[in-house]
């Protein structure tokens, strides 16, 4: 079932402290990989995970510009931090603190990547989720979605530079 077409609850799930969820993707971001709590959390089981676009998961209220600027950090061979909303299968909505990282082959070349999500802080889901508004606000304001994506993108870097940080800066800052 494709996140697309869950209609989200409101109901919001949560990763134990002491829970990771872990995954791995090809290149293109098909899921080869889904631990335990991936699938509780996503309610889907691992066989059905597998072999389906990490983006399955993708929440509505995520706004596409994060999901750019992951994508664009990955393709520099560079880690990235980021918070993101996932939707489940059910229509049940989690939290995560993303870890995702390029993973290499012998002769050094990226053949896929890996994601550690840890349970986030309440106060950083808060700052967060404002700004993620915001942006979403803005891409849906657009009648394109390459207009929305360009609008929301402009609006990241403009709130970074107006504070004088990057956006790892900015990630650092909400992590306790």
């Amino acid at each position: 079932m494709r996140a697309a077409l869950v209609t989200p609850t409101g109901e919001e799930r949560l990763l134990g402290a002491d829970e990771m969820i872990v995954s791995k993707t090809d290149l293109k971001g098909i899921i080869t990989y889904a631990n335990q709590p991936f699938c509780r959390l996503a309610a889907m089981p691992e066989e059905e995970l597998v072999g389906q676009p990490h983006n399955i998961i993708r929440h509505p209220d995520m706004p596409r510009c994060v999901f750019k600027l992951l994508w664009d950090t990955l393709a520099g061979r560079e880690e990235v931090f980021a918070y993101v909303i996932n939707l489940a299968a059910d229509g049940a909505h989690y939290w995560v603190f993303a870890h995702v990282t390029p993973t290499y082959d012998r002769s050094g070349q990226v053949i896929g990547y890996h994601s550690n999500r840890r349970c986030p802080d309440r106060q950083a889901i808060t700052t967060v989720g404002g700004l993620y508004a915001q942006l979403r606000a803005e891409e849906k304001r657009h009648s394109g979605s390459a207009e929305g994506l360009a609008a929301s993108s402009a609006m990241l870097a403009a709130q970074l530079t107006s504070q004088g940080i990057s956006y790892d800066e900015f990630i650092w800052r909400v992590t306790p």
